[in-house]
């Protein structure tokens, strides 16, 4: 499978995440977002930014537990008010759709 941006293909794998994670930019999670029903804002950037920095220091996608845990901490929030700002964001999972919008693999673990 593949999509296409601005005349360039990018291929994805089966379930739509990115097979080559250099190809990556902007423009493939906006076409990615468009595919998850997702508009992007301020705070969808910001969690697909803490992704990709995370999976370049630790070569993994970081599990929902750490994920909340981060936004706990960043947003002054309390674990449940984390879990329950991500999934606003991400309806679908906030791992699942927000390492695919972020050029990232598949989450261990995610079904």
């Amino acid at each position: 499978m593949a999509i296409e941006i601005n005349g360039k293909s990018y291929e994805t794998d089966e379930n739509g995440y990115l097979v080559n994670l250099e190809e990556w930019n902007e423009d493939v999670a906006l076409k990615l977002a468009e595919g998850e029903d997702i508009t992007m804002d301020e705070a969808h950037w910001d969690l697909v930014k803490f992704l990709r920095n995370y999976y370049a220091e630790y070569q993994i996608a970081p599990a929902v537990k750490i994920l909340t845990k981060a936004v706990a901490s960043e947003r002054n929030m309390d674990k449940k008010e984390a879990s329950e700002f991500l999934y606003g964001l991400f309806p679908k999972g906030p791992a699942l759709q927000a390492c695919k919008i972020a050029g990232l693999p598949k989450p261990t673990g995610c079904v």
